[in-house]
């Protein structure tokens, strides 16, 4: 399989030296990382505007696509880290819907925290696209859905495309953007699951056939603000199931929202995909809780990695609140879970990092540079994410990656 990189002339660039690259196609496939409004030297750009950020941020994420051969008529997936409120986060939707096209209609998932990489930044923006090498469309179903949260109908809650299917957030949002169960983790997470059945129904597919979750939920870092709403999630997946990231975020920007989640799946019979694999590699880490999901997931060629942390099979967090250690830990369990597909860090295209710091550069560098330099140049698209604190105390840094295997 062909595998392109890019980083085109005069795009914004990290103030250190790295791997990485902005973008990278793969087959049908097309990741980048976060786009930000940054310039060549790593300087934020329009401070204290939104609006113009996430512009700019855009433009970048355009040319990453011409230059691989795709354009946002390809679009399947946003994913949109912001700084701001519920107002901020609807003129946000517009703005993006007017950029890339009313048509378009990709699924989007919207993470606000209180603060991003960098100081004064205020959108983190990373696209999956996808088209065939040959330069054809591909075939898909952009699915608007009654009875389900709020968006508005420039999105889609559900996209198949080629036998892969995505997700919009699933929430306790009403159609009309009211929060039901206001304040109660058990009663939406209940509610959530369901409409994520109900919106994989209706492109074909169930349960069985997600390969990746990622969660987010009100939480400061202790087991007791998962581990309720985490068995009510379990419920609805067999074992063995997707690979998951959860990450709790100190606050939703509507009023009583406690939890979202996002899927990724394979539609049953798809020609390309052929059957799951799932693994567990031999004394890898556990959760607290009894749990159907498995470290890593692989579909046709494509191997999507949980989150992965530095934490021992009984679930003891690893070197407490060092970030240095924590990320080696959780780069060599990355490792090890792609070693059960006969992978390495190198058929890595996309890695996403969640990480205990503020908006501070010292405080993303501790890691990135560690993560950056595990990966032989051309490195893959990347997306680095502050967080207030993650799922267990002590426990600073968590990564996913997917990866694609060329043969």
């Amino acid at each position: 399989m062909t595998r392109r990189y890019s980083f085109p002339d005069g795009h914004w660039d990290w103030p250190v030296k790295l791997t990485h690259h902005h973008a990278v196609r793969a087959g049908n496939m097309i990741f980048t990382g976060g786009q930000v409004d940054l310039d060549s030297q790593g300087n934020v750009r329009n401070i204290g505007d939104l609006d113009a950020q996430v512009r700019n941020s855009m433009a970048y994420m355009q040319d990453l696509f011409g230059d691989l051969g795709v354009a946002f008529a390809d679009l399947v997936r946003l994913v949109v880290y912001y700084v701001g409120d519920a107002q901020d986060e609807s003129r946000l939707l517009e703005l993006l819907a007017n950029i890339i096209g009313h048509d378009v209609r990709p699924v989007i998932n919207l993470i606000n925290l209180p603060e991003l990489c960098y100081p004064d930044m205020l959108c983190e923006i990373e696209g999956v696209a996808m088209r065939a090498p040959d330069g054809r469309t591909l075939p898909r179903q952009n699915l608007f859905l009654d009875d389900m949260p709020a968006l508005p109908d420039s999105f889609s809650h559900v996209v198949e495309c080629a036998g892969m299917i995505f997700t919009s957030d699933m929430n306790a949002r009403s159609s009309d953007g009211s929060v039901l169960h206001s304040g109660d983790i058990v009663a939406q997470t209940e509610l959530m699951m369901k409409r994520l059945e109900t919106a994989l129904h209706a492109v074909g597919a169930d349960m069985s056939d997600v390969v990746k979750i990622n969660t987010f939920y009100l939480g400061d870092g202790t087991a007791d603000d998962w581990e309720k709403s985490a068995s009510i999630r379990a419920r609805f997946f067999s074992s063995p199931g997707p690979a998951p990231t959860g990450i709790p975020v100190p606050a939703f920007p509507h009023g009583g929202l406690t939890t979202r989640i996002a899927a990724t799946a394979v539609k049953p019979g798809a020609t390309d995909a052929g059957s799951l694999e799932h693994v567990w590699p031999d004394g890898h880490w556990n959760w607290t809780t009894q749990l159907p999901y498995r470290h890593g997931v692989r579909f046709g060629n494509i191997i999507h990695v949980g989150g992965q942390v530095a934490l021992d099979a009984s679930a003891k967090v690893l070197e407490p609140g060092n970030m240095v250690a924590q990320t080696r830990i959780a780069m060599d369990n990355v490792a090890r879970v792609l070693a059960e597909y006969g992978a390495t860090l190198d058929d890595v295209v996309k890695v996403t990092t969640f990480y205990q710091g503020n908006a501070s550069a010292e405080a993303l560098h501790e890691n990135l540079l560690i993560r950056s330099n595990s990966y032989t140049t051309p490195g893959p698209a990347t997306t680095g994410i502050p967080v207030p604190s993650l799922v267990y105390e002590d426990m600073v840094i968590e990564i996913e990656v997917t990866a694609v295997l060329d043969r």
